[in-house]
């Protein structure tokens, strides 16, 4: 008997999305033809869209649909993307979402500069929202991710990072702005602080379960299907869940091949560490912890009206869990 496939959390805003991305379209034009084109390259280059389709979420959820939930769903695309262009330089990456980086199409000179103009564009956007609330909540998240930008840097091939140290990082570098976004959807339908903080734990907590996710499939993920190399939280030293649970559980030997590896940045041994990752349960403890704040966003959305937009809300956690890629 053929399953019938699971409808898309996000179907109900498609037509939002599109709005979105003609706001994303107008916006990118410059009057220098290399930003747009390497602006346009990484944009258009796919992705799940998450952050700008929480903001919608949000907004839906609450009962706001004002014609500015597309303009600042631009926006924390746009700091997104600049994040993006800018991780990549950093990490030395050369494949994402399939396709080469825009650092190893255009250069990192270009990658950088036109992350920096990403970043202007978005504050000059957010300035059309006439909201001082959103605008602390969109500042004080980029500073905050550009902080966890350096802590991960400091940590890296750092075999001593423990689980906390962990999850402080990618509360910071990744969770903010899914933190951000849902906390600007309630502000822009005017929510209590009750509802307010409700969305803000749903975007943090539904960040912080992308994240762990996303690290247990670099060891149990398939390349073609995620659109990069497998091994390259390894190659560039980052001690992520599955790794670190994998040193608490093994044996001095395991710990010490994965210590090594962390610290070098050690690829040739990628297929022994990925074998004492399985073999010690780590990524049964990692699925476990992305379960764990799953279930706290989940928690969050059912403290908002009832309605489609936060049935989608309780259905993208319940899903994330189930991702490939």
């Amino acid at each position: 008997m053929t399953s019938i496939p699971t409808p898309s959390p996000l179907a109900l805003i498609a037509n939002d999305m599109l709005e979105v991305d003609a706001v994303i379209g107008q916006r990118l034009n410059s009057g220098v033809p290399l930003v747009g084109q390497v602006s346009h390259y990484i944009i258009t280059a796919g992705g799940k869209r998450l952050r700008p389709a929480l903001l919608l979420l949000t907004c839906g959820a609450l009962g706001y649909q004002g014609a500015q939930r597309f303009n600042l769903a631009a926006v924390v695309e746009f700091i997104h993307t600049a994040t993006l262009l800018h991780d990549d330089v950093v990490d030395e990456s050369a494949m994402r979402r399939g396709n080469p980086t825009a650092n190893n199409t255009f250069g990192n000179p270009a990658s950088v500069l036109v992350g920096d103009f990403l970043y202007s564009r978005a504050f000059q956007m957010m300035v059309d929202a006439q909201n001082m609330r959103i605008m602390e909540v969109l500042s004080d998240a980029t500073n905050v991710i550009a902080e966890g930008e350096v802590l991960q840097l400091m940590n890296m091939h750092d075999a001593g990072l423990d689980e906390a140290g962990y999850l402080h990082v990618i509360r910071s570098k990744t969770a903010k702005l899914f933190e951000a976004s849902a906390r600007v959807g309630a502000i822009l339908a005017g929510a209590s602080s009750e509802q307010e903080q409700a969305c803000a734990d749903y975007g943090q907590a539904l960040g912080t379960a992308f994240q762990v996710i996303d690290d247990v499939l670099d060891y149990a993920g398939d390349a073609a299907v995620m659109g990069k190399s497998l091994g390259d939280d390894l190659r560039e030293g980052k001690a992520t869940l599955p790794l670190i649970a994998a040193m608490q559980r093994g044996t001095p030997e395991q710990r010490n091949l994965i210590q090594n590896a962390i610290e070098q940045g050690a690829v040739d041994s990628l297929q022994e560490v990925i074998a004492i990752v399985q073999e010690t349960g780590a990524l049964e403890i990692s699925k476990q912890a992305a379960a764990k704040e799953a279930l706290r966003a989940i928690e969050a959305a059912r403290l908002l009206p009832t309605s489609a937009y936060t049935d989608c809300l309780v259905q993208l956690a319940s899903q994330l869990l189930a991702r490939q890629s």
